[in-house]
């Protein structure tokens, strides 16, 4: 039977809609139905879009949410306290020691408490509320504070100044370097130096009346000669203005340039510090890349060979992973060029942006590497959880040993002197184990 034209005209519209409908281009046709069809709902043929849900990334996402790169090369960024479970949390299960504390994914360790020998005490002592008074008052800075040492309650906590210690820092608050442990603020560009702070700060000492001053400083490779100068001109007014006091300098590596070393050990002090931190083969993953092992070795040599009644003395951190081979090297390496004095202590992880704790070392431990290092003739060891590098008790006996050494002048010491002195400083701490061996 013939179509008449108006079928025709409804099957051809027919055609155009279920083309439109189904979205294909014009060059791709549908087959055509003979008969007209119910017109589908325009409404029911569309879907809503289906939004698309992102993977979840939650690395990623904390990442975003943390301080960037410039925050942390210039300070900017606010160091959040660490939870107890991240503060004791091991890079290794079990605390393992078959690799390097940056190498490798393992699983975390669950803890529970601080072990009982790494507690310390709350500072709240009026000892240490005066001396935080009297710091800020003449406008200096300490290590104590900056590298939230946990002996800051014992060392600032003394019946008097005089029995009291800090640790006073020079040329600011503020590092060039970023080494993995440390918590002192980094930034490419500090503040330009005080020319006044070696002035104040000697002004400051005399009026206080401490018998013995630790001197210490951020590293400032921004600066030619890495601060020497500002370092030794601290040291020659601090002497001009009280003879009595007796310096100690915990320097940085200068770079390097042993002139500059030379410059600080000639200028008038009594004990050159420079921290190792940790064995060699660990010195990459902890230290900043500026800080090597054989450079740091270089510098206590060198302090020495410049000054040969100088006191040389040097620090180790334990727990990051090192073996005990490799700490026996250590210090016969210290001992072949002549360092006096070593102090070990338990590596603290400050905060979450620094490196994790590989082992709680025992006092027992302890007890072992103090007495290594005694019979192989350090002048004297401290050595404990809660040990640094300039605690107080190291302090003391070093200025027994150097004002009973220099009763007549020139400084000597021998092996009963210094015997002597250790017997009668017994009590210096229960977290420290003190041993003199020979000069």
């Amino acid at each position: 039977m013939p179509v008449s034209s108006s079928s025709t005209a409804a099957i051809l519209r027919t055609c155009l809609r279920q083309q439109s409908l189904h979205l294909r281009p014009p060059h791709l046709s549908l087959r055509c139905l003979a008969t007209a069809t119910p017109e589908p709902s325009v409404a029911s043929s569309r879907k809503p879009p289906v939004p698309q849900v992102r993977r979840p990334t939650s690395f990623t996402d904390k990442l975003n949410k943390g301080p960037s790169f410039a925050d942390f090369v210039s300070g900017g960024a606010k160091d959040e306290p660490l939870s107890l479970s991240e503060s004791l949390e091991l890079a290794f299960e079990g605390g393992g020691k078959e690799e390097y504390p940056v190498t490798g994914r393992v699983k975390k360790r669950e803890h529970v408490r601080l072990p009982d020998w790494l507690k310390t005490e709350i500072p709240v002592s009026a000892g240490y509320n005066r001396i935080k008074d009297d710091l800020r008052g003449l406008g200096l800075h300490t290590v104590c504070e900056e590298a939230r040492c946990p002996n800051i309650s014992t060392c600032w906590g003394g019946s008097s100044k005089s029995t009291a210690t800090a640790t006073i820092m020079l040329m600011g608050d503020t590092c060039t370097r970023g080494c993995r442990f440390c918590s002192v603020k980094t930034s490419r560009r500090p503040p330009p130096l005080d020319p006044l702070e070696p002035e104040n700060t000697a002004e400051a000492l005399r009026r206080w009346g401490l018998g013995y001053v630790v001197l210490t400083s951020v590293d400032r490779d921004d600066l030619p000669d890495g601060g020497a100068a500002h370092f030794a001109k601290t040291i020659s007014l601090i002497k001009q203005k009280a003879p009595g006091i007796l310096l100690e300098a915990l320097t940085g590596d200068f770079a390097g340039d042993l002139a500059m070393v030379e410059q600080v050990a000639k200028s008038g002090l009594d004990v050159y510090a420079h921290n190792m931190e940790t064995v060699e083969d660990l010195t990459p993953f902890v230290r900043d890349p500026r800080a090597t092992f054989r450079q740091s070795l270089a510098v206590l040599a060198h302090a020495k060979k410049s000054k040969p009644t100088l006191i040389t003395k040097t620090s180790l951190m334990l727990g990051l992973g090192e073996a005990p081979l490799q700490i026996e090297a250590t210090l016969q390496e210290l001992r072949h060029i002549g360092v006096d004095v070593v102090t070990f202590g338990q590596y603290m992880r400050p905060t979450k942006r620094h490196m994790k704790v590989v082992e709680y070392v025992t006092p027992e431990k302890f007890d072992e590497w103090g007495q290594m290092a005694r019979d192989m003739g350090f002048l004297y060891v401290a050595s404990g959880p809660l040990v640094r590098s300039s605690y107080k008790a190291g302090e003391a006996f070093i200025e027994n040993v150097l004002r009973g050494g220099r009763e007549g002048g020139d400084l000597r010491i021998d092996r009963e002197s210094v015997a002597r002195l250790a017997a009668g400083m017994g009590g210096v701490g229960k977290e420290t184990t003190i041993v003199a061996g020979e000069a």
